[in-house]
């Protein structure tokens, strides 16, 4: 699994944003300056659509406060699926999204999981900081609901880092 000083792997996938989706690859996309990525296991998917996403929108203005470039959203849909989400959960503008259908980003780091009951290959949840490309901190959520790897969580870990 990847873990802190770790260099992020370059793996291609779509960026959802409010410019709209273009191709490009996950160092490009996240890799400058600070940036939060969190992963859910999929888009309006119950605890990832009503509580770790809205978290990260309504955090985003606190978020960027504390000096953060980028928050982005990494989903194991495709970039209709995703952008009807964004759009629907009004994200765009303050959360970006990766659109990694077969988890290629997940498998490469190590926090890809297999969840039958919604089709198989799914992201772990989790959230990290990234600095300049290298993975700062990581919070991997290991039981149900949003703990470790939501939004509060990060700016209490943010915080301390600044302290």
């Amino acid at each position: 699994m990847i873990k802190t000083g770790d260099r992020l792997p370059s793996i291609p996938v779509k960026l959802v944003d409010a410019a709209g989706v273009i191709d490009t690859d996950t160092v490009a996309a996240l890799g400058k300056g600070l940036v939060v990525l969190f992963a859910v296991p999929g888009a309006f998917t119950p605890t990832c659509d009503t509580a770790h996403l809205p978290g990260f929108v309504a955090n985003a203005a606190k978020l960027k406060a504390m000096g953060v470039e980028r928050i982005a959203c990494a989903c194991p849909n495709d970039h209709h699926v995703v952008k009807a989400w964004a759009e629907r959960s009004e994200a765009l503008g303050k959360v970006d999204f990766i659109a990694d259908p077969a988890c290629l980003f997940a498998d490469a780091m190590g926090l890809e999981t297999d969840i039958p009951s919604l089709g198989g290959k799914r992201y772990k949840r989790f959230a990290m900081t990234i600095r300049d490309g290298i993975v700062d901190q990581v919070f991997v959520q290991d039981v149900a609901g949003v703990t470790v790897s939501g939004a509060p969580a990060i700016l209490l870990a943010l915080q301390a880092v600044s302290a």
